[in-house]
């Protein structure tokens, strides 16, 4: 049976390849998204951008809570909680 299911799905393989692809890159970028350095060199730059006058409180303090949250999630998917 193994075979001919096989056979039978051959013309759905460019799609399974495709779906395969597509799970690689979501991992990858949801890797790349809740990696706490990379979340924590973006506070950093933000706090400089806070400190050259770049942004201002608000604008700050709106990202920093955005970062800090993805920081959370970050250990929490790490923990599996």
């Amino acid at each position: 049976m193994g075979l001919l299911s096989e056979v039978l799905l051959l013309p759905l393989a460019p799609v399974r390849g495709s779906m395969w692809v597509l799970d690689q890159v979501v991992a990858d970028a949801e890797r790349q998204y809740y990696d706490p350095s990379a979340i924590q060199e973006q506070l950093a730059a933000l706090e400089k951008q806070l400190e050259a006058g770049e942004i201002d409180e608000e604008t700050f303090d709106r990202q920093e809570d955005a970062l800090l949250d993805r920081l959370e999630a970050s250990r929490t998917r790490q923990t599996g909680a």
